[in-house]
Formats: C-alpha cells, sequence, structure tokens
C-alpha cells in the first residue's frame, strides 16, 4: 500500500459523513507479525456481536517489516489503516501482543502474550545480536517510555507474572492483571472436534499423526534438525502415520514460504502436511496422537493437552529457570536422533504432570475470555454485553499442502 495514501475508513474527524453506524468505540488493532496477529484472533472475538464497537487492524511500518504481513492483515477481512494514518488518529482501545511500537499509538492500550505467557522462557532475547543480559518480556524498558508507563493494562498468565511484573517495572504494579490464558482454553474447548481436525489434515481412520512443532531460531526444532520430517516419513512404525510440519510463522517470515517448502521437498514429496503459520496449528495440535517439540509455545501448548510428547531441540543453556518452558522440559523426554525413531515413539506414555504444566501456563483456566473481556469494556468506558464471554473451538486448519 502507498505510505501516502489514506483509507476513507470509519475513524478520524472527516468520518462523519461517510458513516453508517455513528457513535462507536474505536478498537485499534496493531499486528506487527504474524504471530502476534493471531494472538489477536484468539481476542478479538470477545468484540462481536456489539453493535457500539469498530475495529481497525493496522500492520506497523519502520525501517524493516516482516515479509507476508500485509497479506496476513488484509486477510483478516476488516478495515486495515496505513500505520502513519492509524497512529494519528485517537482510539477508545489499542490491543497489542508485543511491546514494541505502542509508545507511538493514542489511546488505551490492553497488552497481551503472543505465546505462552509475557515472561520468555529465553534468558536472553533473541532480537538481539550478542545479547548477555537476561530479559523477562516484562522489563521495565519495554513498558516505560520516556517516563510514562505506555500500557493502561497488562494481561499476565499467571500470579508469578503478575509478582515478576510488580518486582521488575513498579511502575506497572497496578496495571497489571491476571488473564489466564485464552489460547489454552480455546484449544481444551477444541478437543471434542479432534476428529473434524484430523480429517481436515488428511488423517485416515487407523493413521498415527505425529505433528514436529518448531519455534524459530538456529536452537529450534526446524534450526536444528530439518531432515527429521523426511526421516519420520521413510522410518515406519508399527502404525500407518501421517507428518505435519508446525513451523513458526518468523521462519516463514525470514526465509520466505517457497524456500521452507523448497527445504521440505523431499518430505512433502513422502507426504508431509505442511500447516500454514497463519491458520490451523492450534488445530493440528489437538489432532495429534505425538508431538515432537521444543521450547517454543506451540511445542509447551502440546505438553499442556497431555498426549504423548518428546524433545527434539531445546538450549538448556538459555532457558530462564521457572518459565513454562523450563517445566516442561522436566517432564518431556527427550527425542534421541542417534537412535531409530519408531521405537522411542512408540515407547512413548503421555506427558507427566500435565497438571504442573497447565498451572505454569494460567492461573486463572478456562476464564481467560471474561477476564479480557472485562478488560477491554472497562478501558472501553461501555458495561460489558449481556451474553457469556464466548470460549470458541479453535479453527480448523485450511490450505495445508502435502
Amino acid at each position: 500500500m502507498d505510505m501516502g495514501t489514506w483509507i476513507r475508513g470509519p475513524v478520524g474527524d472527516e468520518a462523519m459523513g461517510r458513516l453508517t453506524r455513528t457513535g462507536c468505540r474505536s478498537v485499534l488493532v496493531v499486528v506487527p507479525t504474524v504471530t502476534a496477529g493471531n494472538r489477536l484472533l484468539d481476542v478479538i472475538p470477545l468484540l462481536d456481536g456489539d453493535h457500539r464497537v469498530q475495529v481497525v487492524f493496522t500492520a506497523p511500518r519502520t525501517e524493516d517489516v516482516w515479509h507476508g504481513l500485509d497479506a496476513f492483515v488484509h486477510a483478516c477481512g476488516a478495515v486495515v489503516l496505513p500505520w502513519a494514518q492509524a497512529i494519528r488518529q485517537n482510539w477508545d482501545l489499542v490491543l497489542c501482543a508485543d511491546e514494541d511500537h505502542m509508545a507511538r499509538v493514542r489511546g488505551d492500550v490492553l497488552l497481551l502474550a503472543h505465546g505462552a505467557g509475557l515472561a520468555k522462557s529465553r534468558r536472553r532475547s533473541r532480537m538481539v545480536a550478542g545479547a548477555t543480559l537476561p530479559s523477562t518480556g516484562l522489563d521495565r524498558e519495554l513498558l516505560v517510555h520516556r517516563g510514562r508507563v505506555v500500557p493502561a493494562a497488562v494481561a499476565v498468565s499467571t500470579d508469578a507474572e503478575l509478582a515478576l511484573l510488580g518486582e521488575i517495572c513498579p511502575e506497572a504494579r497496578g496495571i497489571g492483571f491476571v488473564a489466564g490464558d485464552v489460547c489454552l482454553d480455546r484449544m481444551l474447548a477444541s478437543c471434542q472436534l479432534r476428529g473434524h481436525y484430523r480429517a481436515a489434515l488428511g488423517v485416515a481412520d487407523g493413521e498415527e499423526l505425529i505433528t514436529v512443532s518448531s519455534t524459530w531460531s538456529p536452537d529450534s526444532t526446524f534450526g536444528r534438525h530439518p531432515a527429521l520430517y523426511e526421516r519420520l516419513l521413510r522410518e515406519t512404525g508399527a502404525r500407518p502415520r501421517k507428518v505435519a510440519a508446525v513451523i513458526h510463522p518468523n521462519v516463514w517470515a525470514v526465509h520466505g514460504p517457497w524456500q521452507i517448502r523448497s527445504w521440505l521437498a523431499r518430505a512433502i514429496g513422502l507426504g508431509l502436511v505442511v500447516v500454514p503459520p497463519e491458520r490451523g496449528w492450534q488445530a493440528a495440535i489437538v489432532a495429534s496422537d505425538v508431538v515432537i517439540g521444543d521450547h517454543g509455545s506451540t511445542s509447551v501448548y502440546g505438553a499442556a493437552l497431555g498426549g504423548r510428547m518428546c524433545l527434539a531441540a531445546f538450549p538448556d543453556d538459555n532457558i530462564r529457570h521457572g518459565s513454562v518452558a523450563d517445566v516442561v522440559r522436566r517432564v518431556v523426554p527427550r527425542l534421541d536422533l542417534r537412535r531409530p525413531l519408531a521405537p522411542q515413539l512408540a515407547a512413548l506414555g503421555r506427558v507427566a504432570d500435565t497438571a504442573g504444566i497447565r498451572a505454569a501456563i494460567t492461573s486463572a483456566p478456562g476464564t481467560a475470555a471474561a477476564r479480557i473481556r472485562t478488560a477491554m469494556y472497562r478501558l472501553l468506558g461501555l458495561p460489558e454485553p449481556g451474553w457469556p464471554a464466548p470460549v470458541s473451538p479453535v479453527q480448523s486448519p485450511v490450505g495445508v499442502a502435502a
């Protein structure tokens, strides 16, 4: 989109002459990455059915942007304002699932996690080359800009995160609240649709679905073991199997869809199902018989569902003690790629201490939608709708390639 072009949207002083619904509260959804966008899409349905609210999207424009972001945002079907236009408007509520860019928008910001918790599992940030100091994701420098606490509310997942927020950013003590984890709640509510998701992924009756989950960075599953997918398809076990790849959106953005599929071409030729980054990863995890993962949030959610699971990669020297990934690595076995895979997978039991993993993800199980909606409407200055906050099942996979 032309940076100089402004959209004739539903906001701004000049909008009154073109509106059909007037007097609506304005909500800006800031989507800096596909990962953040996916989490915000878990939350935005909490506004569904409310005729008093107008939702608008924007994708920040800085010196560099993520490949594919514009296509993702426009595919959501909402009005998408250019960043230059969005930051010149006043908003009643701004939804963010990433700390970047918050200080540039005008309005009450609700900050949400874009993965399993706001407090990162990695000890050091991967966004800064050569980082040596610990970073939690709740650090003061992320939340305070020129002496001002930027968000109006910070939705943390657990009581421990709330305590951490007060410890490392005392200025934010009054704005943090325990929201729980809306993604986990939705995935648990989706377990009844497991058969539907398996059919959408092309899993036949009697087939075992193995999903390989990878975050981004060199120490991820895909970073360390790109041949694992092909190997899983060649080393047959007692049951016929389908293998699915769930790869972090940032891998797709940095390397490009063509390159990802090129690297996986031999496995795709053997039947690998590649789940696109914009939709389907939650359903794939719910549908799986086995999840092979790493330290990323997708793997954490897989462990929380309590199925059979193992870890193919894990950066033990860069995981924050007490983090969600730290809890997972204590109870999930490692896959030894020096040995045949089929016997190891056949020997896997269900994840031990699922309750402990879920407690590390959320201190408010099953109530995230209600808690987040209450915070949204408080910032909007509106009474909540009279109907319950929905905990909707996750969307079925679409656009999968095999």
